[in-house]
């Protein structure tokens, strides 16, 4: 598996966001969701229809899943841009009545989507905006570890979102720099 990188530049990640928005709803859910919850994309990708939505059509306030690689349960809440993002392409899919035990992202043959195929929509826009970096499915969770870091979370929560096993495992994770750490020391002036 090749080593990639979080999405660094929150200019970045919103011309994604714009970009894949413009060319397709479901590349969009994807990405806004994956960005936004840290989930693996094998989790993301075997997500159904019924896995974030009720039995009505509405779009649920949590998702509870069991995750594939740990086998652990987990259950986090929506933020309003996920779930945004989920409404609008669900809206755009199903006209009359939802199918909650289809797939969330499916495919144009009807399947679910493939990680190759959420390889290349990721990939292909990331190249469309400019970044130069190792960009992939993962580059997802690393995003949202990312920022969810530098925007103040505690490392040991972050540890346990993640399910791993120490901090150091986390920080080499997320891809922290050494600019980024050289950082702490030239801004703080006591």
């Amino acid at each position: 598996m090749e080593f990639v990188q979080p999405i660094r530049d929150k200019k970045q990640v919103d011309a994604m966001k714009k970009i894949l928005k413009s060319t397709n709803l479901r590349d969009y859910c994807l990405f806004v969701l994956g960005i936004n919850s840290g989930l693996r994309v094998s989790d993301l990708l075997s997500l159904r229809v019924g896995d974030v939505v009720d039995e009505r059509g509405k779009v649920n306030d949590r998702i509870d899943i069991r995750e594939q690689k740990t086998g652990k349960t987990k259950d986090f809440p929506l933020g309003d841009t996920s779930k945004k993002a989920l409404r609008d392409y669900l809206t755009s899919r199903f006209t009359k009545h939802v199918v909650r035990d289809e797939p969330l992202f499916r495919s144009k043959k009807g399947g679910a989507m493939q990680r190759s195929q959420a390889h290349k929509v990721i990939n292909d826009a990331a190249r469309a905006i400019g970044i130069t970096d190792r960009i992939g499915t993962h580059t997802l969770r690393k995003t949202f570890a990312y920022h969810a870091y530098m925007s103040g979370t505690d490392i040991t929560r972050l540890q346990k979102l993640l399910n791993h096993s120490s901090p150091s495992i986390t920080l080499a994770y997320i891809g922290i720099t050494q600019q980024e750490l050289d950082n702490v020391y030239l801004s703080l002036e006591l």
